[in-house]
């Protein structure tokens, strides 16, 4: 018979995420913020001011060789503006220099350099009405309301359009029964806050992997969604997609969207950069950004960042962290838990 020790010793090498899920230093204790490049900083931020209703929280310029090894782009010079809305926050970067490439005219939901952010709204008729009342480019055909034999999301309501970049945001609504309580509450705001945000996948198992049991999130929940609501809400025709909810200890959660139909998606790019407009960030917090750094180092994890690295020396030279690539090449922003701000 096998000792406790002998036991402990076989999960760790059947299971070699636990050593970072189960290290004092290394899950992530919470999705902290949602970050994307932007082309030009004033347009996004009245867009996200004015139409869906974000906050001003920080503006500021960084420049140097930390910026650069940080991001990976040799003379990146850097306008970051962070914007709150309810209690979540999102992170728009303008490079000032170098300008990198816009979002490709033939982009889908489907590829895999798709992600986006779930804005939730009180009244989905409204917040469409809104949007069309501001021009917004839409997506999906109309907010689609998904159908009653899909258990997990059945009476969700969810609508697809465009940013003046051509990032894809999604509204929300949550029937009652569904999504985190708090979306349940009585609010007089037409918006909310985030409720996740979505990335496509090609391989779910994969991911997991890597989210699960490298980052230590956990699975909230799973579904598989597919029909003429679906096709339209995507704009992807034939869409059949596993849909895998995970999250964290705090912050809004990290949906996976594998298309199991159609197969067609194309991967992200060997050559992209922080620069180009397509670029996201998942930003997570960790206690030891240093310790979180040699572990996933260990794993073969591939780096975007050359080390864990000073984020903004003008802010605090404690606040550091590093860029990660998930399996399909979505970048992850690792930082110190103790200078969120």
């Amino acid at each position: 018979m096998k000792t406790a020790r002998q036991l402990v010793l076989l999960a760790i090498v059947l299971w070699p995420g636990c050593l970072l899920a189960l290290g004092q230093n290394g899950p992530v204790t919470r999705v902290e913020a949602v970050g994307f490049t932007v082309s030009d900083m004033d347009r996004s931020v009245d867009f996200y001011t004015h139409v869906l209703h974000f906050t001003k929280l920080s503006d500021d310029e960084r420049v140097g060789a930390n910026v650069e090894h940080l991001k990976g782009v040799f003379g990146a010079r850097i306008r970051v503006v962070r914007l709150t809305l309810g209690e979540e926050v999102i992170e728009l970067t303008e490079y000032l220099t170098p300008r990198g490439r816009p979002i490709p005219a033939d982009a889908r939901s489907n590829d895999l350099s798709f992600q986006h952010i779930a804005v939730v709204v009180s009244d989905m008729p409204r917040a469409f009405a809104w949007l069309q009342q501001n021009h917004v480019r839409s997506v999906s055909s109309a907010p689609q309301t998904l159908p009653a034999w899909n258990k997990q999301a059945a009476g969700i309501e969810a609508f697809y359009f465009n940013d003046p970049d051509g990032h894809v945001l999604e509204v929300i609504h949550f029937p009652s029964g569904k999504g985190d309580p708090r979306w349940q509450r009585p609010n007089p705001e037409l918006v909310e806050g985030i409720d996740h945000t979505a990335i496509a996948v090609g391989d779910t198992d994969r991911s997991i992997a890597f989210y699960r049991d490298q980052l230590g999130m956990r699975v909230a929940g799973e579904s598989e969604n597919y029909g003429d609501e679906q096709e339209q809400l995507n704009s992807v025709f034939g869409a059949r997609l596993r849909i895998t909810s995970l999250r964290a200890p705090h912050g809004p959660g990290v949906e996976l969207l594998e298309y199991l139909v159609p197969r067609s998606g194309r991967p992200i790019p060997e050559n992209a950069q922080a620069n180009d407009i397509t670029h996201w960030e998942t930003i997570v917090d960790v206690a030891d950004p240093h310790a979180a750094w040699k572990a996933l180092r260990a794993k073969r994890t591939r780096f975007v960042s050359s080390d864990v690295l000073v984020i903004d020396e003008k802010v605090q030279a404690s606040h550091s962290g590093f860029l990660l690539q998930d399996p399909d090449g979505h970048v992850v922003a690792v930082k110190n838990a103790a200078q969120s701000n």
